[in-house]
């Protein structure tokens, strides 16, 4: 990837037809439309190589996904995945047996994580075949922005 080493790496993660698992491509896609200099932003499908491939050598990268726990929908859970790992269960959502919380404790054992690696995982209610997020993950993207923006500032 041909990135400015001073950007921060903004990787949106889900599927568009999978109702809330649309979110962090979502979100990309708002921050996309801010033309942010300091943001290189990602879609991705969330398949784990890949996903280590496009954090390589960058020093800040920040992951959006919905996630599926017992927290209400709409929930934001943000993790420094540099000093804990993510629970592999929020990400049970995914249809890769490797995915981005076994791409990142795989980075990690391999000595490869960026300095700096934030996941900001939304709480999804729907994950059936569709392309509208539920009202309460909707009503949380501005949030996930403007936390994004801190981040960067």
């Amino acid at each position: 990837m041909n990135v400015p080493d001073n950007t921060s790496l903004v990787v949106g993660v889900g599927n568009l037809y999978r109702s809330d698992d649309a979110v962090g491509i979502l979100v990309a896609r708002h921050l996309q439309e801010l033309a942010d200099p300091r943001l290189h932003i990602l879609e991705h499908s969330g398949e784990g190589v890949s996903l280590m491939e496009s954090w390589k050598g960058r020093d800040h990268v920040i992951l959006v996904d919905a996630v599926s726990s017992d927290a209400p929908p709409g929930t934001l859970h943000c993790i420094n995945a540099v000093e804990e790992p993510v629970p592999a269960k929020f990400l049970s959502c995914s249809s890769h047996n490797f995915g981005l919380a076994e791409a990142i404790e795989m980075s990690r054992a391999l000595d490869q994580l960026p300095r700096r690696l934030q996941v900001f995982g939304i709480e999804g209610e729907n994950f059936q075949p569709g392309e509208r997020l539920s009202a309460k993950v909707e009503a949380i993207l501005k949030k996930v922005i403007d936390k994004i923006l801190q981040q960067v500032s």
